[in-house]
């Protein structure tokens, strides 16, 4: 497989929306605890970072498994446009979960059991969204599960392996008892902060399944907007974007982010923009990259005006 093929099958382009948890946790961790471990933050992002291209692959080939039209198979899936081998596929599959497994234990072995549990449940999201008899994607928990997992999951274990001896939470044995103790506050805290991330990659995943409505539908996939309608789909991504706001705004008011976040507001002339054209019209080539460009601006500006808090402190 050539480098160009591998870099289609994971779809690195789509990468952006796993960086952007990853580094904002980065910087609340820095902005709020004063804190860095180099070994920890390189062992999470390198483990983070191969099984997302892990799950991405596994979506491609599942995709490519599941079509139920041949064209789909050799025009819209990089499997069959590139005539890739499937024991090629399944092979860099196994390789990249074992590596993202490898670094992850790793990590456990530096931090604790906290990061094993929420690490394996990351994983089986990731694995199972397109994996299975029923998997998450065809179903209408695809936006939770993305938004959750990438969004919350990748900030908060960002924020742990950095923060762990902190207080923010904790899991022990004591004799026969199992223990996990977390401070509630903390955890409200780190859930405020990732909202941003969370909506934001949650309406990616929704602009997508608006605009692949009628062919999802064609392959049984009966996602969100099937459910509940393109109108009211609509409707949630133009909401989400509002909450976006609200929770920087509720954050930055409360001091659990630096007040200079209220600048970001400013960001809300461009994305409504972006949203009222594609209130205006669902296209995947045309309209659907607003979505993109939308999680970039929102989260771009939240992680420039951060970096610059923490360089410049007051």
């Amino acid at each position: 497989m050539s480098i160009r093929t591998f870099l289609n099958l994971v779809e690195i382009k789509t990468k952006i929306a796993s960086l952007f948890p990853f580094l904002l946790g980065l910087l609340f961790v820095l902005y709020r605890y004063g804190t860095l471990d180099y070994i920890n933050t390189i062992l999470f992002f390198s483990s983070m970072l191969i099984f997302d291209l892990t799950a991405t692959a596994i979506n491609q080939y599942m995709d490519y498994r599941k079509a139920t039209s041949d064209s789909y198979r050799k025009e819209r899936n990089i499997i069959g446009q590139a005539a890739i081998p499937e024991r090629l596929v399944i092979t860099t599959i196994i390789s990249m979960l074992a590596i993202s497994s490898a670094l992850g234990i790793w990590l456990v072995s530096q931090t604790d059991l906290l990061v094993l549990f929420i690490g394996m449940l990351c994983f089986a999201v990731g694995i199972f969204y397109t994996f299975g008899p029923i998997p998450l994607s065809r179903m209408p928990l695809g936006e939770v599960f993305s938004g959750v997992t990438m969004g919350f999951g990748i900030l908060f274990l960002t924020v742990y392996v950095n923060a762990f001896d902190k207080g923010i939470a904790n899991i022990s044995w004591q004799g026969s008892s199992f223990l996990l103790k977390f401070d509630i506050l903390l955890l409200l805290e780190i859930g405020l902060v990732s909202l941003p991330c969370v909506l934001t990659i949650a309406n990616l995943m929704l602009a997508n399944n608006i605009c692949d409505l009628e062919e999802d539908i064609a392959n049984h996939r009966y996602t969100l907007p099937f459910y509940i309608g393109k109108k009211y789909a609509i409707w949630l991504f133009n909401l989400l974007y509002i909450v976006t706001f609200i929770a920087i705004s509720v954050a930055a008011l409360l001091g659990i982010l630096p007040k200079a976040l209220l600048l970001s507001l400013l960001m809300i002339k461009p994305v409504y923009s972006h949203v009222a054209a594609f209130n205006q019209k669902q296209s995947k080539t045309e309209t659907f990259p607003l979505a993109g460009k939308n999680l970039v601006l929102v989260n771009g500006t939240i992680a420039i005006l951060m970096l610059i808090v923490i360089a410049i402190p007051a």
